[in-house]
């Protein structure tokens, strides 16, 4: 008989950890943000005025799946209470935690329909085309739910796992792009001495890990000084409105193992890096930045150029660039991967009636997809 636990206080989380780290295990493309460790983070910065259900679901004694879920008001321009992954766009993919996503979603869900509603509507995005194969609008609908559906987004990925090496893969890429990218390295060069770093952190090691806090510190420099960094907007290492919670994901990644940092320097000067988390072969990209001095010398193309053929090194399978600044990855990318989000709107909720209207204009005037920004 299945069964559903709810977990509403953040402090009972801790209980769980055994069992959701070995449920994660056997995740089809799990990242650092399905991890308990980057939840607990999360919560811990943007937990305030949001109702935790973390549903964890069990087949009798045997445990088959975990389903976080947050109920949250949303962005301002849509206020209404929502039931939704706790993701905020901090990451571009989420899923239920578990081998089975289908019985996982299908009993949470059923959970959540025969418990006191204390929301409006329910919205699961980041929801991976790929993986998820249609598995969460045939759960909501056999919830009772009928959803509808919209592409929220895409990601640029490099697909490592189809090619033998850097040198197969590069030969794929265009000609201009290969001959921009020898340009680049040998103006670079012209800067002084190259050395590049890239520095992560193991499940195996966890616990004796060094988090390298120089190198978190170049990188936060780096972001200081960029183009990027200076903006009001976005969601820069340096920002102050982020800097504690990218400090602390980058504390718990790497007891996770999760941390994945590039630094590429001139003559020992660090110029450009790129910050990741990986988690069994998978990539997540999260920020690529460059000091402006070195922007015609594409210091930003040549580390992200050597972070990904030292992937292929590391036998890595998948390289998520993400959404944002298409441009800039379309010489790097194999796929582009669609990010659903998949919504139920009750017909007896004005409220939520509102939204669905609201979202339907603003896809009628939207010439490209939306960029998504963490919500507080």
């Amino acid at each position: 008989m299945t069964t559903v636990r709810e977990i509403n206080d953040p402090e009972e989380l801790d209980a769980v950890s055994p069992l959701w780290n070995e449920l994660l295990e056997r995740t089809a493309g799990a990242s650092f943000f399905h991890s308990l460790e980057w939840l607990q983070t999360y919560w811990k910065y943007f937990g305030a005025q949001k109702r935790l259900r973390v549903l964890v679901v069990s087949d009798g004694d045997q445990p088959l799946g975990i389903l976080p879920l947050v109920v949250r008001i949303s962005r301002r321009s849509e206020p209404v209470r929502i039931l939704t992954y706790p993701l905020d766009s901090w990451g571009n993919c989420y899923s239920p935690i578990g081998p089975d996503c289908m019985t996982t979603l299908k009993a949470g869900l059923m959970h959540i329909r025969h418990t006191p509603r204390d929301w409006q509507l329910i919205d699961l995005p980041f929801v991976n085309a790929h993986v998820d194969a249609n598995q969460t609008p045939s759960a909501l609908a056999h919830a009772g739910f009928k959803p509808s559906c919209e592409t929220q987004d895409a990601s640029a990925t490099v697909n490592l796992a189809a090619y033998k090496s850097w040198d197969a893969y590069l030969a794929t890429r265009k000609k201009n792009c290969r001959k921009d990218l020898r340009k680049k390295e040998n103006r670079l060069a012209l800067r002084g001495a190259i050395s590049y770093i890239r520095y992560r952190t193991h499940r195996a090691e966890a616990d004796a890990t060094d988090p390298r806090w120089d190198l978190y510190d170049a990188c936060e420099a780096i972001s200081q000084v960029s183009w990027q960094g200076s903006s009001r907007t976005g969601a820069a290492l340096n920002r102050e409105l982020y800097r504690a919670y990218y400090r602390d994901c980058h504390l718990a990644a790497s007891r996770f193992g999760a941390v994945d940092v590039s630094l590429l320097s001139i003559d020992e000067q660090p110029v450009a890096y790129q910050y990741a988390y990986h988690y069994r072969g998978y990539i997540s990209a999260l920020k690529t930045f460059y000091d402006p001095e070195v922007a015609f010398e594409g210091a930003g193309t040549i580390v992200q150029a050597r972070t990904i053929a030292d992937s292929f090194l590391r036998g890595d399978h998948t390289f998520n660039l993400g959404p944002e600044y298409m441009e800039y990855k379309r010489n790097w990318l194999t796929d582009v991967r669609p990010m659903h989000r998949y919504t139920y709107f009750p017909y007896t909720a004005v409220a939520a009636q509102l939204v669905r209207a609201k979202r339907a204009i603003e896809r009628w005037w939207r010439t490209e997809p939306s960029v998504a920004t963490p919500s507080l």
